[in-house]
């Protein structure tokens, strides 16, 4: 790390430095290019930041945390606050070492000095890469280390670890950075918890559950000074009061061992609330413990750490990647298909620096965007690796010889080790075994082989060499392989077929699905591209409509749909909004919420905005990545005789060329024909784009409707779906006349309740109509009305809102509100091209006029105004 001269650098084993990487494990590159297999993994470089004042160092030290916290505010307005790295305490001494700018003593001789432990807080900028020491309010945790850390919103809660009196408390504090000045809280917690512990992991899953699982908790066992935990633990960030659940996950976790290990272990949740373990595909390149790991998006970036024995991970296997949606390992020279062997050298690592950076262990890393940062840790100044794996952490002492036998031990060859002291591992004649440690290793390898199994997946690499699919690594389950199973069951010549084709389906929507989330999935980074040509070609846009068509055509009229689920409103190409919605309340994704919550969409996904190539290509390719959690049903906008005039057959041609343009529009309209009418949630919730008119007095008159049907050949049914509206409130019942044209009509409130008997179902939610809040209530809240986009053609100035119904089938609803305009906007920007294409589509094609907004002669939704 480059510091100010005004400040003396400082030297100890504990690494000060701070060091990030790029997170993709491949290089970057153009979205018109061809996908680049995985198997480079990015390299670390040290970041020149700025400290001003010595105590804003934060120095060498190990055993603390690194936490990334998301910005405050929107950038360029009053308060707002960028994204931070709080580091919090560690142990910044070691024994017979009373300063952190000391020299080192002999190998061997030193451990954490758990008296160097500190509670202090230091911030590192993102922007202005500048370190400062802060002094929260309120009081602070006691001195630690080995603790665990994570971010909940703008929060930083802490828990665990090890100090100068020994463990902590269980309790949980929060740093809370929503404010100019931190102010630390102790989170009031119900029942029994965790406990005290340290060296344990804790992370916040699906942005609302915080996760705890294994460390120690200094209590003593038959084969540890200190014993080791496999439990987790749970606490929903969501419900109050809080209060910690202990989990019993399904499957076969991580073994209650203190051994360096070489799988990696993921815990999932299903919708239906249970947690099961997932051990991860691929071969990793090195076991190891003391070591580091962050995700960023789907990939987990390992780095550094710890074999035991004297030894820390070496070569170039001390920076790893696995790539969870590939399920592959990656290293810097290719994908790991067996495990790295060998001792540290220059030449192993072909003079690559940032080997020499990350060949440490306790430091502490974190990502920010597409930056995985490191800090501090254990590492050598000389070649004496072992001196620092036995000073690496705070647990050090409770690494117990005899697993280090258990591991190491030969089974058929001549020596074996055993712990003889304290002090290390001496070799002793097989005969001479301890029964302790045949009794140890039996129990371990009984937890961590717990029998033999097939995996449920199988990774795929297709075999097409040079074109576009060239080693391109995919999972496949391994009941859709054509033949592999034709020993074990009974299949016909049409399971055969169907295998095949569903293989053949899974071959081809592996790539242009996965090229659009990679490239318009980014709930926070995402700005409107300068450039309007759009990054698919036709070619793509026929296969990804081909494959969530033939998806669509299997799905019934009426969707079956179980809680939870968020449920979206009319978005009409306003591609910012539903990245922000995505931002602030989860995203679909393997980062975010995705495997317990569904999502549904309620249509008009085209038109007036103008991004709606982005909306309808990304929820078809989530569809298609996700086709049991993602559903989609028609809007009165999916519709040729519709998009025609209001924006979407413009954008098409204008992004595409005019030839490939009008073919994509007819391809998408084709497929608008497709799509699901309605859904059912639990038996309870109907959802529907317009309304139930003036003929739709069952579910099963829905479910009747034919697909493919187009707009112009759809009965009365189809158009007082998509088209009909309530009536002006919930005194005026019966059926109007609409205002949208003739032959449509709005329904009141008796209508709405004489459904909702019929059918046995408690509420009604659709979209189609602009609303000031983003949601409204009708018939005395049997029906809401929800519409997603912000500011609705650029002049209603509403909120957009989605609809998230819990398990208990509660419906929360959730907002956001327009963004506030530019303070320079410049005649080429982007949003002022998005200005202009707005004012344009509303001088020939005028919106609705906002639902329940009275209209005056100065209101710029009013008819009088357009």
């Amino acid at each position: 790390m480059e510091v100010n001269s005004s400040v003396p650098p400082e030297n100890d084993s504990a690494s000060g430095g701070l060091h990030h990487l790029t997170s993709t494990s491949i290089p970057r590159r153009s979205p018109h290019q061809s996908p680049i297999r995985p198997g480079l993994v990015p390299t670390y470089f040290p970041v020149n930041t700025i400290i001003e004042k010595k105590e804003d160092n934060p120095g060498p030290r190990c055993g603390h945390t690194l936490t990334a916290v998301a910005a405050v505010g929107e950038e360029g307005s009053p308060g707002y606050i960028g994204p931070r790295l709080i580091l919090f305490g560690g142990a910044t001494a070691l024994e017979n070492n009373a300063t952190t700018s000391g020299a080192l003593s002999s190998p061997g001789s030193s451990s954490i000095r758990l008296a160097g432990a500190t509670a202090d807080v230091h911030c590192y900028d993102i922007s202005s890469k500048k370190w400062s020491r802060i002094t929260p309010l309120g009081e602070p945790p006691t001195p630690r280390a080995a603790h665990v850390a994570a971010a909940v919103g703008t929060m930083v809660v802490i828990q665990g670890g090890i100090g100068p009196a020994g463990l902590s408390s269980e309790d949980l504090h929060a740093l809370d950075l929503t404010q100019q000045q931190p102010r630390w809280h102790k989170v009031a917690v119900q029942g029994s918890g965790p406990g005290p512990r340290y060296g344990h992991v804790m992370a916040l899953v699906g942005q609302r559950f915080l996760m705890a699982i294994g460390g120690n908790d200094g209590n003593s066992c038959m084969y540890f000074r200190k014993r080791p935990l496999a439990d987790v633990w749970a606490l929903d960030t969501s419900a109050k009061p809080y209060k910690w659940l202990k989990l019993e996950p399904e499957g076969e976790g991580p073994p209650p061992c203190m051994l360096p290990l070489a799988s990696a272990y993921g815990l999932v949740r299903d919708r239906d609330g249970h947690w099961a373990w997932a051990i991860a595909l691929g071969v990793s390149p090195s076991p190891r413990y003391q070591h580091a790991a962050v995700f960023v998006h789907a990939q987990l970036h390992v780095s550094g750490g710890a074999l035991g024995g004297g030894r820390m991970v070496e070569d170039r296997s001390s920076i790893a990647v696995l790539d969870t949606a590939a399920g592959v390992w990656c290293d810097t020279k290719a994908i790991v298909t067996s495990a790295r062997a060998g001792r540290y050298s220059a030449n192993a690592t072909g003079g690559d620096t940032s080997f020499e950076l990350i060949r440490r262990c306790r430091h502490a890393a974190a990502a920010v965007g597409d930056l995985v940062y490191v800090y501090g840790g254990l590492r050598s100044v000389d070649t004496s690796v072992e001196y620092l794996v036995e000073a690496s952490a705070a647990e050090a002492e409770t690494i117990s010889a005899a697993i280090a036998a258990a591991k190491a031990r030969k089974i058929n060859g001549d020596v074996e080790q055993i712990q003889d002291s304290d002090d290390g591992v001496k070799a002793v004649p097989t005969g001479k075994q301890n029964s302790t440690l045949i009794m140890l290793e039996s129990a371990m390898l009984s937890s961590i082989l717990h029998g033999v199994q097939l995996h449920h997946r199988a990774v795929v690499v297709a075999a097409e060499t040079g074109s576009a699919l060239d080693c391109m690594v995919r999972q496949l389950s391994i009941d859709q392989f054509e033949n592999e199973g034709r020993r074990v069951c009974c299949g016909t010549a049409e399971n055969a077929t169907a295998a095949r084709k569903l293989f053949d389906q899974k071959m081809s929507i592996n790539t242009v699905p996965k090229k659009v989330i990679a490239q318009l999935l980014k709930p926070r980074g995402w700005k409107p591209p300068v450039c309007r040509q759009f990054f698919l070609d036709c070619n793509e846009i026929g296969d990804l409509c081909d494959t969530a068509e033939h998806i669509f055509s299997n799905e019934p009229s009426v969707l079956v749909v179980k809680a939870p689920v968020k449920i979206f409103g009319d978005l009409h190409g306003q591609f910012g909004d539903l990245m922000r919605l995505f931002d602030e309340y989860g995203s679909p994704s393997t980062a975010g919420d995705i495997a317990y919550v569904d999502y549904l969409f309620l249509g008009d996904y085209v038109d007036r905005g103008q991004h709606s190539l982005e909306t309808i290509v990304l929820l078809l390719a989530l569809k298609v990545e996700y086709l049991h959690n993602i559903h989609l049903i028609r809007g009165n906008h999916e519709a040729a005789d519709i998009n025609a005039l209001f924006g979407f057959r413009i954008e098409c041609i204008e992004r595409l060329g005019e030839r490939d343009g009008i073919w994509a529009w007819h391809r998408f309209n084709r497929l608008f024909n497709w799509l699901p009418l309605a859904a059912l949630i639990e038996k309870k919730i109907i959802c529907m784009h317009g309304g139930i008119g003036r003929s739709i007095n069952h579910v099963e008159q829905i479910e009747n409707l034919q697909r493919p049907v187009a707009m112009e050949a759809g009965s009365v049914v189809l158009m007082d779906l998509l088209w009909s509206d309530p009536t002006e409130n919930d005194s005026v019942e019966g059926l109007r006349p609409n205002a949208r044209g003739p032959g449509l009509v709005s329904f009141g409130p008796d209508r709405v309740m004489e459904f909702c008997n019929a059918n046995d179902v408690q509420l009604i939610v659709r979209a189609h109509e602009c609303v000031m809040d983003g949601f409204e209530r009708f018939a005395q809240g049997h029906l809401i009305t929800l519409f997603s986009a912000t500011n609705y053609c650029g002049t209603a100035n509403n909120a957009g809102a989605i609809l998230v119904l819990g398990r208990d089938l509660v419906v929360v609803p959730k907002l956001i509100h327009p963004l506030p305009p530019a303070i320079s906007s410049p005649e080429a920007s982007p949003k002022h091209t998005e200005h202009a294409w707005m004012q344009e589509l509303n001088a020939n094609r005028p919106p609705t006029p906002v639902r329940g907004r009275p209209q005056g002669t100065n209101d710029h939704g009013s008819h009088a105004w357009i």
